[in-house]
């Protein structure tokens, strides 16, 4: 491929995957660089929305599926959901070649079909892409990595380079491979402004063939922005819609807000359930989130000056970016993040957990004035973990937009977002 492609974090995970199972299902939002990313490791590449071919794929889907995997390996199959018997197909094919890395898939909805597919174990491994972090796009310095923080490693320092005028025009923006390094705002903004479009007006009911109003779409996701980074639940989403639609119903909201997963437009965080000391009931209510905060502030019709104007806001929104952040440099140490709150609201943003069961526990907090608190918070945090069922963190770290990357005296790392990578 050509030399403008910008290198992914993802890269290396898919040369993994392909060479420990005969497929690989790579998922995630449109328009995040599936393609662009598989493109670079496939030998051959079956396009199934060809204008020029699209309509042949489907009539050989329908009659013989197997000559759609004749090429050279790895061979990617884009927007394999198109013809989901694609699925069964392939994961026949590894079986009968028994060989690993054949093929790659990628799409970006759910199929709508899936009652007669395989589950494909075994065969087909699974791969979730996101927009581009801050170190993809070359805006964090990567001088602080959670490997070495794993690794207890410590003098480690670095100085951010972002300024909060910066990090305003990345929300808005966001990590769309296309929309990086477009300095003119406007543009930036319309890139996200066409996403949110097409998800309203056409992904929405393609997306399981069921007519869904572009208005409502709107509507629910400017609630959601309304709610970013906090649990807010059907009800609170309701009461903040119905005053412009009083057609609305709790199923309504549901039918669309797993329609909006299922494009992965909108990617909740889970809740963490943490053995403690205390015994103190655990709220297992997810925080919402899209799966890129560009969605919030494009929903809210919020560009950077009307985000510096409004601190609040901005602070939810930056709380959205860390965690899409701390997602993907989790997940390239095979981890998964979380958030925790408990009975008497006391919580912490994030919690990284990795497949060895070693977890950190993160607070977000954009300014300097609330570090020293966040840092208390998770030390108290810490001491309420019953460690003979859980383990004890192997760090605690407040992520901020302050200017250096450091760790406190009491053990705690204060960590700028355009300090971090994987």
């Amino acid at each position: 491929m050509d030399e403008k492609y910008l290198s992914r974090i993802a890269d290396e995970k898919l040369k993994l995957m392909l060479a420990t199972s005969g497929a690989v299902l790579i998922v995630g939002p449109k328009w995040c660089g599936k393609t662009r990313t598989a493109e670079e490791v496939s030998k051959s590449i079956l396009y199934m929305q060809d204008p020029d071919h699209a309509e042949t794929y489907k009539l050989l889907a329908d009659t013989k599926p197997s000559k759609l995997l004749d090429g050279e390996t790895p061979r990617l199959l884009d927007e394999w959901q198109q013809a989901p018997v694609l699925w069964n197909a392939v994961r026949f094919a590894v079986d009968k070649r028994r060989t690993r890395g054949q093929f790659i898939l990628t799409g970006s909805v759910v199929p709508p079909d899936t009652k007669d597919m395989h589950t494909g174990t075994g065969r087909i491994s699974r791969m979730t892409m996101r927009t581009m972090s801050l170190f993809e796009s070359g805006e964090s310095t990567g001088g602080i990595s959670l490997i070495d923080l794993f690794a207890g490693k410590s003098n480690l320092f670095d100085q951010n380079k972002l300024s909060i005028e910066q990090v305003a025009h990345i929300l808005t923006r966001g990590g769309w491979p296309e929309a990086v390094g477009e300095e003119n705002e406007t543009y930036a903004l319309r890139m996200v402004y066409n996403y949110l479009d097409a998800v309203a007006n056409q992904d929405m009911s393609s997306v399981d063939d069921a007519r869904r109003n572009p208005d409502r779409v709107y509507a629910l996701m400017r609630s959601i922005a309304r709610n970013i980074s906090t649990q807010a639940n059907t009800a609170t989403l309701l009461r903040d819609m119905i005053s412009n639609d009083e057609g609305l119903s709790d199923k309504t909201i549901n039918d669309y807000i797993v329609a909006l997963k299922k494009l992965y437009v909108v990617e909740d965080l889970p809740a963490w359930s943490p053995h403690l000391r205390s015994k103190r009931a655990i709220r297992t209510t997810a925080k919402r989130h899209f799966t890129d905060p560009s969605i919030a502030t494009a929903a809210l019709g919020a560009d950077s000056d009307k985000l510096l104007s409004d601190f609040k806001t901005f602070g939810y929104l930056f709380e959205s970016l860390c965690i899409r952040d701390l997602r993907i440099y989790a997940d390239a140490l095979d981890g998964s993040v979380y958030h925790y709150r408990d009975q008497i609201n006391f919580e912490v943003d994030a919690i990284i957990q990795l497949r060895d069961a070693r977890w950190a526990a993160i607070e977000i907090k954009m300014g300097a004035g609330e570090i020293e608190k966040a840092a208390e918070n998770l030390i108290k945090f810490r001491d309420n973990i019953d460690t003979d069922k859980t383990p004890a963190p192997s760090f605690l770290m407040v992520l901020t937009g302050t200017e250096y990357a450091f760790q406190m005296k009491n053990g705690v790392w204060v960590v700028p977002l355009g300090c971090l990578k994987a």
